[in-house]
């Protein structure tokens, strides 16, 4: 029989030991999340690229291109220049352009010209339709879209969604053979505009554009349409860089934390590390295109050669999302290419973060390991450059030693 005193000196013990377990098994999961946050190396080497590719980003020093204007008894409306954020602000500068064919599709009166919104914000635009729904029931909608990119699709579909009609995607080239499949993918509007030039108007939009598309996105995560979010890492040589803010808004970058160990983030003194999104563009802009035939679509392959043949296309309302080709098209000399390079290594699923440092970045797609880092302004060749392929591997070679020390 077991006394009271040694009762007492059981149940001590027990408890001694318990807490002396559980404390143990605390420093083991902290110790196992430590490990399983480990920043894997990205294997970087010659021998392990499997393809290189060019993209022309189309560029506008001005912004965007996010305009209408009435020709005969048509509207035409305008939507490229995105530059480096194709895909990024796909879905608000495509709502900025429906939102601009609101009067027109109403039946009000416009001004000759240009149409813009009549407030800075972007309305609701079936609400804005209703209005007029029953002028509207009269007739049939028939919309037109030029280019199969990702800003024409979205158009397209956005158009699907709040309108309804008949939407025909005229293009010369279809997905994977445009642009938009050569880009990145990475959630964060880059090389959008040149900061000494834009207005205040102009800054107004991007912002309106960021929160719109950014918030697209989020409905669109999952394998379905290749979006998910990423922990992303932000390598900085200087500390008054932390302050700066991230594109568009510190808001739209979850999870933002600030690291000041080289030891453990690619031997930089300064990171910031925070989340967005990674889409993949060769699932995202086959998803888009599926949906765009299951909305009944119709899609034309056809390459314009003037704006007198869009004139006598039958669509009352005509999108202008050809990005770069609207240059010679409508004789915008404000357009310039931005030529990018991207060396693509073999997949490695272990990497599950991006990096951005010093004009390189690295983003981990399920087709390859996509590393860049150049922008040649009015630059418009598509032949990959020996000393750029150089360049980048070494750039990223180098990043790689930081972090494995």
């Amino acid at each position: 029989m077991i006394s009271q005193t040694d009762r007492r000196g059981f149940l001590g013990g027990a408890l001694a030991t318990s807490a002396l377990l559980m404390a143990t098994r605390s420093r083991a999961l902290a110790i196992a999340f430590d490990q399983a946050r480990h920043l894997a190396p990205v294997k970087v080497s010659r021998d392990r690229v499997i393809r290189e590719v060019v993209g022309l980003r189309p560029y506008r020093p001005e912004g965007f291109r996010v305009e209408a204007e009435r020709v005969g008894n048509k509207l035409l409306v305008h939507n490229y220049g995105h530059g480096g954020a194709g895909i990024t602000l796909s879905w608000g500068t495509a709502a900025l352009a429906l939102d601009l064919t609101r009067d027109f599709l109403i039946g009000r009166p416009t001004s000759a010209g240009a149409v813009a919104p009549s407030s800075g914000a972007v309305r609701s635009i079936p609400s804005a339709v209703a209005d007029g729904s029953r002028r509207l029931s009269t007739r049939p909608l028939h919309f037109a879209v030029l280019g199969c990119g990702v800003n024409g699709l979205s158009t397209a579909r956005l158009l699907q969604r709040q309108f309804g009609g008949t939407v025909t995607i005229y293009a010369k080239d279809l997905p994977p053979e445009t642009t938009s499949n050569i880009a990145g993918g990475f959630w964060s509007p880059t090389s959008v505009f040149d900061d000494t030039v834009v207005t205040t108007k102009f800054t107004e939009q991007f912002r309106l554009a960021c929160r719109i598309s950014n918030r697209a996105f989020q409905n669109l995560v999952g394998p379905d349409y290749g979006v998910r979010w990423i922990d992303t890492f932000d390598l900085l040589r200087d500390e008054t860089s932390l302050a700066r803010q991230l594109t568009g808004g510190d808001d739209l970058y979850p999870a933002r934390e600030i690291h000041r160990d080289p030891d453990h983030y690619f031997g930089f003194p300064y990171v910031k590390q925070f989340s967005t999104m990674l889409i993949e563009p060769p699932v995202y802009l086959n998803a888009l295109l599926r949906d765009f035939y299951i909305a009944g679509g119709k899609l034309v392959v056809k390459e314009f050669r003037s704006r007198e043949e869009i004139n006598r296309l039958p669509a009352q309302v005509i999108f202008n999302c050809t990005g770069l080709g609207a240059k010679a098209l409508f004789d915008d000399q404000q357009l310039e290419p931005v030529r990018g390079q991207l060396e693509v290594l073999l997949p490695q699923p272990e990497i599950d973060y991006c990096y951005l440092g010093g004009g390189e970045y690295m983003f981990p797609r399920h087709d390859g390991i996509v590393l860049g880092g150049t922008w040649g302004h009015g630059d418009w060749s598509l032949t990959p450059k020996p000393e750029q392929t150089t360049s980048i591997l070494q750039s990223h070679a180098e990043i790689m030693k930081g972090l494995k020390s």
